[in-house]
């Protein structure tokens, strides 16, 4: 009979159990079940709600349950639906009706409300670590290339030069943010629901706060409905993985265009990288493409959950229990792309010639021409449409703005000075833009020094 089976006077359908059971999937919250389990067990004894012989007796079981799970000794059952039953199962096999005191001013509902927290603060560190192991080969890449020139774009289309080193810290910047919002969502994660009970709490006398001290939160939830019913804390994640995936997204979308033959900006290691079954050619980026890919699936993962709670009424409802999978895999799949994602940048080759001779092209220092007239007298409007009627010209002549003659520059303006040439060389263009945030190589090694102090 199933531990909840006393109201029912038949057995439930093969089919109900299987469809009912999510054993599947949340066996692997049994860590965080057993910690849980012995945190409240402790309580009940010091608050003498159990004797302490029986308490002690239950540590000491789920302990060896817990070594038994770590070594595959033990085989769950799909009808005791859950990780919490089967534990608990488990437990009363072993020790008889002692193990049935364990459940004593809990409900399930608010066990796996406790359950997933733990998971979660778990992970958000793992993942946090996976993102600095990212930032520190980002910061590594970037100082070997503060001088290594490289058009930037807007829209898709050559806009002004920059470093190589400004674009990687561009990212710095994004995996920066990812980091700060998963240590805000732990803020939220870290609040135990234990206590809260079914949805009413319990007419037992729990002392909340020491089992908070026993399992590292550092609040208690102080509404029973809340506590149970809240999924909010799996979303945000959700929310927070979504924003990191997109930034690993676009940095994989830049890496395909990158190494392909219209840029060659960069060559991607053999280790990562794969070939054609028909084109003997081929080195395609199907690391980068994965990754990209994969975002959609995260992304899916936070819609199916936002979709699952968007009309739940207070309080637990069995939807809830469509929580896990999406978020199980969304963690997985973050765990999987951080690492790849790194190693692959980290052997990277770098075409610097390759990159620099694309800085030249496409008019980059159109603006720095433009500013040159600035400095020299003329409004920034009137310095536009002048530059704009050089640029034309050169695109008719086929020659770039470094390219001109004086005599040409003379026509355009009398202002004009053999200074030009200094003024429009790509390493002036980058250098003097020498102000906080700026792709100077004096500013950017200055932000990767800052970065690698918060690191």
């Amino acid at each position: 009979m199933k531990l909840w089976g006393g109201r029912f006077q038949k057995s439930a359908d093969k089919l109900t159990d299987d469809f009912n059971s999510s054993i599947h999937f949340d066996q692997r919250l049994y860590k965080q079940d057993i910690l849980g389990s012995i945190a409240h067990v402790k309580m009940l004894a010091s608050q003498k709600i159990i004797p302490t012989e029986d308490s002690a007796l239950i540590q000491k079981t789920l302990k060896e349950i817990l070594s038994d799970i770590k070594e595959g000794k033990i085989e769950f059952d799909i009808a005791a639906e859950d990780i919490h039953m089967n534990i608990e199962q488990i437990l009363i096999d072993r020790i008889g009706d002692t193990g049935k005191k364990l459940h004593t001013g809990r409900s399930r509902n608010d066990q796996v409300a406790l359950d997933m927290r733990m998971y979660l603060k778990d992970e958000v560190n793992n993942i946090k670590e996976l993102i600095i192991n990212l930032q520190k080969v980002l910061l590594s890449l970037a100082k070997e290339h503060t001088r290594t020139i490289m058009p930037s774009y807007t829209h898709l289309q050559k806009a002004q030069p920059i470093t190589f080193a400004h674009h990687l810290t561009a990212y710095v910047e994004m995996l920066k943010r990812d980091k700060e919002r998963l240590e805000d969502a732990y803020k939220r994660l870290n609040v135990l629901p234990l206590g809260s009970g079914a949805l009413a709490a319990t007419t037992y006398q729990l002392d909340r706060d020491f089992v908070a001290r026993e399992l590292g939160f550092e609040k208690i939830s102080l509404n029973s409905l809340d506590a149970v019913s809240d999924r909010d804390f799996c979303i945000e994640l959700l929310s927070c993985l979504s924003i990191l995936m997109m930034h690993l997204s676009r940095f994989s979308e830049e890496i395909i265009l990158w190494c392909s033959y219209e840029f060659q900006f960069i060559e991607l290691d053999d280790a990562f990288s794969t070939g054609s079954s028909i084109m003997p050619q081929k080195k395609n980026p199907d690391i980068a493409e994965l990754v990209r890919g994969k975002t959609g699936r995260i992304y899916g993962s936070l819609m199916a959950l936002l979709t699952t709670m968007k009309s739940l009424p207070l309080a637990y409802n069995k939807d809830m229990q469509e929580d896990k999978e999406p978020l199980f895999d969304a963690i997985d799949n973050i765990k999987i792309c951080l690492p790849v994602f790194t190693d692959m940048l980290r052997t990277i080759k770098v075409n610097k010639a390759k990159m620099y001779e694309s800085a030249k092209g496409g008019f980059t220092n159109a603006t720095d021409l433009a500013d040159y007239l600035v400095k020299k007298g003329l409004a920034f409007r009137d310095a536009h449409e002048i530059v704009g009627k050089a640029v034309f010209s050169c695109i008719q002549k086929g020659i770039g703005l470094e390219d001109m003659t004086l005599e040409e520059y003379k026509q355009i303006s009398p202002l004009v000075e053999e200074d030009v040439f200094q003024a429009i060389s790509l390493e002036e263009c980058v250098n003097k833009r020498n102000i906080t945030g700026g792709p100077s190589e004096e500013m950017v090694k200055n932000a990767i020094e800052i970065n690698e102090t918060l690191l």
